[in-house]
């Protein structure tokens, strides 16, 4: 008589195990060779959970807004993941804030798995291995995945590279909110929260969304926006509605693996283009020539874009 082996790390993710998920993702995120094996074994059971994006400015209210839909979720015994993507720490490169507060209600719910991803500098708020995060989350098993920005403003935009839906909270009264009001940041968004909306600037906040909204062609999805009060759950049950409605529009338009292929393609060219970076940088750091190259920059005698030119040459062989 034999024991039964002991089950791969691959098989406990792709039932379930919480354990398993997080090991999982700490492989990814440190770029061990075994993460990405563990990726492309579970690859072919992705794509089932509902992936959805949120961006914003810091305060806004962001996280207390995923925990009340978190809770809503539940309530439908919908399994749940939350990945929220935060500074990274200049000393341990980790993430800095660490699993978010507002979000402790749901810790011991075997139905939610809550991690926190450090952004490791990357200027569009997101993490390079966040996709990859929210795939194993998604093999695992859970049916929606909330991705969570790292509030940058502007450069936060690369959150539509990964969400199936794109929510992006304001908050009246923010000098931020304006900012993204003027910027093409209300290009991205599929649904807009006016979050905090007991406060007496939300009407006017709201008339400038919609007037900006406006100048938009008026053609296919338009997008909703949705005042609430996160912290006493108002108007979360109009958001759940608005989101659900904008799932079942790009299924009906087809528009749904219109957007996926168009990430996975953008996730395809990132790896690619943070690979060869760290190649470049490792291969330059042991030639001398470079370093010489360099100093001439330095000394403004050879701009930055010849200099990069020289590079390339000398990379390719020219």
């Amino acid at each position: 008589m034999t024991d039964d082996p002991k089950p791969s790390l691959a098989q406990r993710l792709l039932d379930g195990d919480k354990r398993a998920l997080a090991r999982a993702i700490t492989l990814v995120e440190s770029d061990d060779p075994a993460g990405w094996d563990l990726v492309r074994e579970v690859y072919p059971h992705t794509g089932k959970a509902s992936i959805l994006g949120f961006t914003g400015a810091p305060g806004a209210g962001k996280s207390t807004l995923i925990g009340a839909l978190v809770k809503n979720r539940r309530a439908l015994e919908r399994e749940v993941a939350v990945l929220s993507i935060d500074p990274s720490s200049p000393f341990t490169k980790g993430a800095l804030l660490g699993d978010r507060i507002r979000l402790t209600e749901h810790f011991l719910d075997p139905g939610v798995f809550i991690r926190s991803m450090a952004n490791r500098g990357a200027l569009g708020g997101l993490s390079e291995a966040a996709l990859q995060a929210a795939l194993l989350m998604d093999a695992s098993g859970k049916e929606d995945v909330f991705l969570e920005t790292v509030g940058v403003g502007q450069a936060e935009i690369d959150v539509i590279d990964h969400a199936d839906t794109v929510v992006l909270v304001l908050m009246p009264g923010s000098g931020d909110s304006i900012q993204a009001l003027k910027a093409g940041i209300m290009e991205i968004p599929d649904v807009i929260v006016v979050n905090k909306a007991d406060h007496p600037l939300t009407d006017t906040m709201v008339r400038e969304i919609r007037g900006v909204l406006s100048l938009a062609p008026q053609v296919g999805w338009r997008v909703p926006i949705v005042k609430t009060e996160a912290v006493r759950g108002k108007g979360i049950e109009e958001l759940v509605e608005k989101l659900d409605e904008h799932r079942k529009f790009i299924e009906e338009e087809g528009t749904l693996s219109d957007r996926r292929r168009r990430n996975l393609e953008n996730e395809v060219l990132a790896i690619c283009t943070a690979r060869l970076r760290r190649e470049l940088e490792e291969r330059l750091s042991k030639d001398e020539s470079y370093a010489a190259l360099l100093e001439r920059v330095v000394k403004r005698e050879l701009d930055p874009a010849s200099a990069a030119t020289q590079v390339l040459s000398d990379l390719k062989g020219d």
